[in-house]
C-alpha cells in the first residue's frame, strides 16, 4: 500500500456555526451547513450557512422560507446531481422523529430553493419509518441511500433506496446486525460501504460491511480494530471516500468511543484519529497529517470536497462544548 501523506488546513471559525448533529454538503467548493443543535436536545436553527472557499473565504446565512425544512438534529444528507437531499431528523418539543411520511427534501443551491420530494406511495410499509442518527449516501446517478438509526424507539439496520427521478422507495437487505444509530456510509465503485455505529450498548467495529446492489446481498470484511492495526471501534464519526494517486480509499475519522452517561446530552471520550482503507488491498494505514490538527469530535459532519480532499465541520467536544470550526484535509 502506497504511503498516504496528509495536510489539515483550518478555513473558518465563526459563533454561528457552533453546532453538532448538523449536515454538511459541498457543491461545487461550496460547503452547505445546515440544522443541529447548541444546547442539548434543542435544535439551533433552519438557516442555511454557506461557506465559499477562496481568497478570501466567506461565509453567509440565507434565512429560512415557509418551504425550509423544520428546525431539526441528527439528520443525513447527500448531495446528487449539484442538489442536496436529507431526510428526516429529530425535532420538534418532544425532539421525536420529524414524520414526513417519507418525503425527502431536496435543496437545489442554483435557486436558493427547498422541495419535499413526496413518495409515490407515501404510506407503510412502502416509504421508511422516520428516524434520527441515520446516515445517507447516493451512487450519483438517480438514487439516494437511507441506512440505520433511530425511530422512535430503538435502532435499526434497514436499507432504502430512494429513486429521485421516480419518487419511490424501494426496501433493500438489511444490514448485518446488531441493529445501531451513528453508523457512517460511503459509495464508490457501484458498492456501498458502511462501518462503526451504535448499538444501545456499545459502539461497534472491527468490520467493513460491503453492499453489491446488483445482488441486493451484504458480504463483510474484519479487522484488527486495536487502533494499531485497524481504527478502534466508534460511532458518530465519518466515513467519506477519496481517491489518492489514482487509487480508491475509504476514510473515518473522529466520532465517540465511550458514550455518555447522560446520552445525547452529554459527551463521551471523543477520537481525533485519521485511517484510510485501501478498498483493492484490504489494509488499513492510520494517517499522521501534518500541520494544526482540530480538537478531537463527535456528533459532527463531513463531505468530499474533490477527488483528494474532506472537509469536516463543527460537532461535540469532549468538554460537552459545540464547535464552530472549519477544516480541510488534504490526502496525497
Amino acid at each position: 500500500m502506497a504511503v498516504i501523506q496528509a495536510r489539515w488546513t483550518k478555513v473558518i471559525e465563526a459563533e454561528i456555526l457552533q453546532r453538532s448533529s448538523q449536515i454538511v454538503s459541498v457543491i461545487d467548493k461550496q460547503i452547505y451547513i445546515f440544522g443541529g443543535e447548541l444546547r442539548p436536545r434543542e435544535p439551533r436553527d433552519n438557516n442555511i450557512h454557506l461557506v465559499s472557499l477562496g481568497n478570501p473565504t466567506t461565509l453567509s446565512t440565507k434565512p429560512p422560507s415557509n418551504q425550509s425544512p423544520t428546525p431539526r438534529v441528527g439528520t443525513a444528507s447527500t448531495t446528487l446531481n449539484d442538489k442536496i437531499y436529507l431526510f428526516s431528523g429529530r425535532g420538534g418539543t418532544a425532539m421525536t422523529p420529524v414524520e414526513e411520511n417519507g418525503g425527502v427534501w431536496e435543496f437545489d443551491p442554483s435557486t436558493d430553493k427547498w422541495s419535499l420530494l413526496v413518495p409515490s406511495n407515501p404510506t407503510p410499509p412502502s416509504i421508511p419509518a422516520a428516524r434520527s442518527y441515520h446516515c445517507t449516501a447516493s451512487d450519483g446517478k438517480d438514487t439516494v441511500y437511507i441506512h440505520a438509526g433511530c425511530p422512535e424507539k430503538g435502532r435499526l439496520s434497514d436499507l432504502w433506496a430512494f429513486s429521485v427521478s421516480q419518487k419511490q422507495w424501494r426496501e433493500l437487505a438489511p444490514a448485518p446486525g446488531p441493529p445501531r444509530g451513528g453508523t457512517s456510509i460511503a459509495f464508490i465503485q457501484g458498492r456501498l460501504y458502511r462501518m462503526n455505529g451504535f448499538d444501545g450498548e456499545r459502539e461497534q467495529g472491527g468490520k467493513v460491511d460491503v453492499y453489491e446492489p446488483e445482488g441486493n446481498l451484504w458480504s463483510s470484511y474484519s479487522f484488527v480494530s486495536d487502533g494499531v492495526a485497524g481504527p478502534s471501534p466508534r460511532s458518530v464519526g465519518a466515513l467519506l471516500p477519496v481517491v489518492v494517486s489514482n487509487r480508491v480509499y475509504l476514510v473515518t475519522l473522529f466520532g465517540e468511543r465511550d458514550p455518555s452517561s447522560l446520552g445525547h446530552q452529554g459527551a463521551g471520550k471523543m477520537l481525533g484519529d485519521v485511517w484510510v482503507f485501501d478498498v483493492e488491498d484490504k489494509l488499513w494505514t492510520k494517517v499522521e497529517a501534518q500541520g494544526e490538527r482540530p480538537n478531537p469530535r463527535g456528533w459532527f459532519d463531513a463531505d468530499v470536497l474533490d477527488a483528494g480532499s474532506i472537509v469536516v465541520q463543527g460537532g461535540l467536544g469532549e468538554s460537552n462544548n459545540r464547535l464552530g470550526d472549519v477544516w480541510t484535509l488534504e490526502l496525497f
